[in-house]
């Protein structure tokens, strides 16, 4: 064997349009998560607008999207595993986008759910082939960083879903901010199919393992399923609670809508971005001395985030919760960059895209797909509970509605207090979450594949 042949992979092409590719991919994460995240921000106005409960929001934010974007993720990894990268991209940024666009033209609730499902299947198609991509272009001594980097576009992505969202929600109406968030994306896959070359492929000699032999490996790889069980509690807890955060701003401290999505914007954003870059940046540095610091720094973030998410809630002043809360963001973004580069560090680099598909699956399955709803159905379980004793039920609240009347003020009250407590009880999840990662800390240096 040559030198150059038992020379470690330093990176494919220069280290300045490697970050142009880090750049562009993730400014197609960021559109990706403003549209997905945007109907949590505008979703009183629909509320309002379709008198929904919020068990019927919950089925909006969480499974009318997760199932088939969970779905679909493997059989489009299954392609970017064989086909070129960049085209699946490129074709899915401009598939979701013109449904995040459908959505603001939505007459009902019905047809509202079919866009949301329409964005499913084109956000389906971008994770898989971006992280294959991203670690084709970077080696493994950067390759945490770079794909915390990339998991940036969701702290941003829902910063700029929350502040964007809100000021033209308030300005225009719910329907614009869906058209105006929209339909840039459609510029964007043009630009990202010209200006994002398709990298050679790692073990390009070798063909691409199949769907069965991938599982097959996987199977034997603990690592992988601690890390992947503990993203999908994090994530139940993470979404669920992110589509009523603005919810609750409104609700609990009588926000109007912009100035409840500034307060999103900076606890989505600003602390969930350091967060997230933090968990990759610090594993990569710590690594020689702390081989096992990819699978521990989340649930040192999750125990610290837990407490303080509760207290924040808890609190009826509007300071004190926004400094609990924007700390603990902080805390339980640490797990972001740390599980992309478990999936992809157990396996071949022939089955990247596609352990980056399986991981969502569980992930996305359980947590995206559950947590919105589990919260809304307890917020409304929580709130009829309250309710009673005043001889009413939401049922009766939204009839008065309905009938042009209006609801009596004990429905407003109960409906502060039941997603106040939902989201309180939520975020036991946290525990379970911290207790995966560390019992992935204690494998993960056995599964790993070198190279």
């Amino acid at each position: 064997m040559t030198d150059a042949a038992a020379a470690p992979f330093a990176g494919h092409g220069t280290r300045a349009y490697r970050a142009w590719v880090l750049f562009a991919l993730l400014v197609v994460y960021t559109f990706n998560f403003i549209d997905r995240v945007l109907v949590s921000i505008v979703q009183e106005p629909i509320r309002a607008e379709f008198n929904l409960t919020d068990t019927q929001l919950g089925l909006l934010g969480g499974p009318t999207f997760a199932i088939l974007y969970t779905l679909l993720g493997i059989p489009i990894a299954r392609l970017a595993e064989r086909k070129n990268r960049m085209t699946i991209l490129a074709v899915c940024v401009g598939l979701w986008s013109a449904m995040t666009a459908a959505c603001g033209m939505a007459t009902s609730y019905a047809t509202l759910l079919l866009a949301r499902i329409g964005v499913s299947i084109g956000e389906a198609g971008c994770t898989p082939p971006a992280q294959s991509v991203i670690a084709d272009y970077f080696p493994e001594k950067s390759r945490a960083t770079a794909l915390s980097i990339y998991a940036l576009g969701i702290p941003i992505g829902s910063m700029l879903a929350a502040v964007g969202g809100g000021i033209i929600a308030e300005a225009m109406g719910w329907r614009e901010a869906f058209l105006t968030l929209g339909l840039p994306g459609l510029v964007l896959a043009i630009l990202v199919k010209l200006t994002v070359k398709e990298p050679p492929r790692a073990g390009a000699a070798i063909e691409a393992p199949g769907l069965r032999e991938t599982a097959s490996l996987l199977s034997k790889k603990s690592a992988f399923w601690y890390a992947a069980f503990g993203g999908a509690m994090a994530s139940f807890v993470g979404y669920g609670v992110g589509q009523f955060t603005n919810s609750f701003f409104m609700r609990s401290h009588e926000l109007s809508i912009l100035q409840a999505s500034q307060i999103t914007g900076l606890l989505l954003g600003a602390f969930g971005a350091i967060g997230t870059f933090i968990s990759g940046w610090l594993a990569d540095r710590i690594r020689g001395r702390y081989p096992n610091a990819i699978a521990w720094l989340p649930a040192v973030g999750f125990m610290v985030a837990g407490p303080l998410n509760v207290f924040g809630y808890m609190s009826g002043s509007l300071p004190v919760a926004v400094a609990l809360l924007a700390v603990a963001q902080l805390g339980g973004s640490l797990y972001l960059g740390s599980m992309y580069a478990i999936a992809q560090g157990v396996v071949h680099p022939r089955m990247r895209a596609t352990a980056v598909a399986e991981l969502l699956f569980v992930v996305n399955l359980i947590g995206y797909a559950g947590g919105p709803p589990a919260i809304g159905a307890l917020s409304d379980l929580i709130a009829n509970r309250e309710l009673l004793a005043a001889g009413l039920s939401l049922d009766a609240c939204r009839a008065a509605v309905s009938a042009g009347g209006v609801a009596d003020p004990a429905c407003t009250g109960a409906s502060e207090v039941g997603l106040r407590w939902a989201i309180i009880l939520g975020y036991s999840g946290l525990l379970l979450a911290a207790a995966f990662f560390l019992m992935s800390w204690r494998t993960v240096r056995r599964d790993w594949h070198e190279g």
